[in-house]
């Protein structure tokens, strides 16, 4: 029998969720709140399916097979009978809140529920539910279809069956997995990257340095494919703010306190590759 995923939310995240799911033999439904994001999401996988069988990557036939494999919905109800949740909706505890309580009551008692989120703690997440053993993170990194990695958050009551189960469903759509033991808001590699980025804005803003000299030093210094503030650009300032602000909130730690450059540049618009604009020019 064909292995179902039900992925909540078809944008950039849940998208590509979708697309290496399908590729890989999952049958998928896509859903979201309106018709127009499902039919932005699916053009995106049509987009990047045609990319990967123009470079060879991909037969024409297999691609077409896997897009065959994903339904879109706005329907919630969709989910019911998958073996897997993928949540990928904005980083906000009460909208997560509000999915996780709905689908508590319609899937099966088997099913695993998982959060992309990559700050928000698991346990947080799973409070929405009566099944706290069933909910784990699956962080996923943008865009799936290139990055290879996936963090797997074990929650405070996440049963070991969740973790292996979600890192069976990872690794079957290519991804080398990571866990994080302990649920820390932020997990291992937001925190990572957002401290770095957190501190670079700062030498910037103060003054130290240019956001190009910054970045060279952890390029050629570190051996880092790309600096911090051109990884913030490619991420958007906007998500990495909102990423520091939660883990600021939980962990009270200053060093994932932005500094007021980051602030007044989310409010200018300028957040990055996806506006034109952020620490550099795009």
């Amino acid at each position: 029998m064909a292995r179902k995923l039900a992925v909540i939310g078809a944008g950039l995240m849940g998208s590509g969720i979708a697309q290496v799911s399908a590729q890989a033999g999952w049958d998928v439904v896509l859903r979201d709140v309106t018709d127009e994001a499902l039919t932005r999401g699916r053009e995106a996988i049509r987009a990047s399916y045609a990319k990967f069988v123009t470079k060879g990557k991909l037969e024409e036939a297999d691609a077409d097979a896997a897009l065959a494999r994903i339904t879109t919905t706005t329907d919630l109800d969709a989910a019911a009978d998958a073996d897997i949740v993928v949540e990928a909706v904005f980083e906000k505890l009460d909208i997560k809140h509000e999915i996780f309580r709905t689908l508590d009551k319609l899937v099966r008692d088997d099913t695993v529920l998982a959060s992309n989120t990559s700050a928000i703690p698991i346990t947080k997440i799973a409070a929405a539910t009566q099944r706290p053993e069933r909910v784990v993170g699956a962080h996923f990194f943008s865009p799936v279809p290139m990055m290879n990695l996936c963090e797997l958050v074990r929650g405070y009551k996440t049963s070991d069956e969740t973790l292996a189960t979600t890192r069976e469903f990872a690794e079957s759509v290519g991804k080398t997995c990571i866990v994080v033991n302990r649920d820390v808001a932020g997990f291992v590699t937001t925190r990572l990257i957002t401290a770095l980025v957190v501190e670079a804005a700062r030498l910037q803003e103060s003054g130290v340095a240019t956001a190009e000299d910054i970045d060279i030093a952890c390029k050629l210094g570190f051996g880092h494919a790309m600096g911090p503030l051109a990884t913030a650009d490619l991420t958007g300032i906007d998500i990495l703010l909102h990423a520091a602000d939660n883990i600021y909130t939980e962990s009270q730690d200053e060093k994932f306190a932005a500094p007021e450059l980051m602030r007044r540049m989310v409010d200018a618009g300028d957040i990055g590759r996806k506006s034109g604009q952020g620490f550099y020019k795009h």
